[in-house]
């Protein structure tokens, strides 16, 4: 089989080639990334050395329909997993078109080219940020069914994707599946994302930046355990069927700061905190019932053995993340309370 991933040089997208390539000796990969500053090739060095004849790299946009189609009549992949998003909070708040450009249109254009192409099966990677958020002691989970009420642009983009994705199954009869998945956090992870940001933060011994709702929760879920998910909705899903992929393992931005900073043995008054950003999330958590039974998944990986080998892992890769950063743009999250309209 061969698959074309795209955004596959950021984190996730990284990890599942990774994983895929190791786990299923007679299949390839053609991966398509359009290399933004959270896409790194760096990421796949050792995938690129080991796998010559099965990995290829094609750099382009998704939001170039004439390429896209090219590609996928040159390769002819047999599926296609969409992991190519714009996909930080406040990042959309401050642009929020580049969003809505990439996460709705590109994939817009993916869609049209697996159906000119008959592309066996579409594969959409989702967030369980389009529900919008629950209450802290509520006693619900979002099920699939559960109605989108995304309250950011970068989860309003992701709800419209999954919305355009259904409708090309529906109107077109293209055969896709989507998962929907919790928080993720593993090795490769763009150190401006939640964890990394802390762990390589308290590793220099800069302020941990805590929004001031620190209490709010979040569902987290090792990455390996998402590509094992993804592979089984593919292998497996049903056409036209969204999972939800979750671990059920709940933890505070205060829960992961003080985990963080008790490993690497850093004192809790790096800790500082600062006003919320707009149409932040008091707490998700997702019901991941239908894929456990349909599809028999669950998540092996403890939160206390993959934050350990998390934080262990950018402790012994600080050139990798330290080069990252030199060639990023900070987003400031102190800026929050004075953020107007204008």
């Amino acid at each position: 089989m061969k698959l074309l991933v795209t955004g596959g040089a950021g984190f996730i997208g990284t990890n599942f080639i990774r994983f895929w390539l190791k786990t299923y000796p007679d299949d390839a990969i053609v991966n398509l990334d359009r290399l933004t500053y959270a896409g790194n090739l760096s990421n796949l060095t050792d995938v690129i050395l080991a796998y010559l004849d099965r990995y290829a790299f094609a750099h382009g946009d998704i939001l170039d329909d004439v390429f896209v189609s090219e590609l996928i009549e040159k390769h002819q992949p047999d599926v296609i997993v969409n992991f190519a998003a714009e996909s930080h909070n406040s990042r959309a708040i401050l642009r929020p078109r580049e969003f809505f450009e990439t996460n709705v249109i590109g994939t817009q254009v993916l869609l049209d080219a697996a159906r000119e192409h008959n592309v066996h099966r579409f594969h959409h990677i989702s967030t369980c940020e389009v529900y919008g958020e629950l209450e802290m002691d509520s006693p619900d989970a979002f099920a699939e069914t559960a109605p989108y009420r995304p309250k950011t642009p970068y989860n309003a983009s992701k709800a419209s994707a999954d919305h355009l994705v259904n409708a090309y199954f529906h109107s077109f009869g293209l055969p896709i599946t989507i998962s929907n998945s919790c928080n993720n956090y593993g090795p490769f992870q763009h150190p401006e994302k939640l964890i990394p940001l802390f762990t390589t933060n308290a590793i220099q011994d800069l302020p941990l930046t805590l929004y001031r709702s620190s209490h709010n929760r979040r569902e987290w879920l090792h990455v390996d355990d998402h590509c094992r998910a993804i592979a089984e909705v593919i292998f497996n899903g049903k056409s036209g069927a969204t999972y939800n992929i979750g671990s059920g393992v709940e933890k505070s931005i205060e829960e992961i700061s003080d985990f963080i900073l008790d490993e690497l043995n850093k004192p809790q008054s790096l800790k500082t905190y600062v006003p919320d950003r707009p149409g932040h999330d008091c707490r998700y958590l997702l019901d991941s019932t239908k894929i456990h039974h349909e599809l028999g998944w669950q998540p092996k990986i403890s939160y206390e053995q993959g934050m350990r080998e998390t934080i262990q892992w950018y402790v012994e890769h600080q050139e990798w993340w330290e080069r990252i950063l030199q060639n990023t743009e900070d987003v400031r999250e102190d800026i929050w309370e004075s953020f107007s309209r204008s």
